[in-house]
């Protein structure tokens, strides 16, 4: 399977700020079928990092997918706004996070990333909070 254009719904969840964090992704094709979910835990991480490690999981899977095209959609304005160049990157942890999905963003023809209401983002936030859920203390 090669789908040429993906939309991705990406999320992150913290317990804490920083604590134990998740992240969650939906990966669509063209037609909005589901070609890929990410439900992952990732340790320790503050919300904003979880949340840009669930854009970057999500689009080294559209990348293995052999995507070329991805819109982004997430909850995260902070994220969203820095991505677009509208915020600065001011946290020295969140860098190298930006810098990764730079860099594979590189490797599409288009990309863009928009903000959506939490409403519309259930499933990747579900999807997040089962992973989180799932190694629970």
């Amino acid at each position: 399977m090669n789908p040429r254009k993906l939309t991705i719904f990406s999320d992150g969840a913290s317990q804490g700020n920083p604590g134990r964090a998740a992240i969650g992704a939906v990966l669509r094709d063209e037609k909005g079928k589901v070609v890929a979910t990410i439900s992952e835990f990732i340790g320790q991480a503050t919300n904003n990092q979880a949340e840009y490690r669930a854009i970057i999981a999500a689009l080294e899977a559209a990348v293995s997918l052999g995507a070329e095209a991805v819109e982004v959609k997430a909850d995260s304005e902070l994220v969203v706004e820095q991505l677009n160049g509208r915020y600065k990157v001011k946290k020295a942890s969140l860098r190298p996070l930006y810098q990764e999905i730079v860099r594979l963003t590189g490797a599409l023809q288009s990309f863009s990333i928009s903000h959506i209401p939490r409403e519309q983002n259930r499933e990747a936030d579900r999807l997040a909070n089962k992973a989180l859920a799932s190694k629970g203390d």
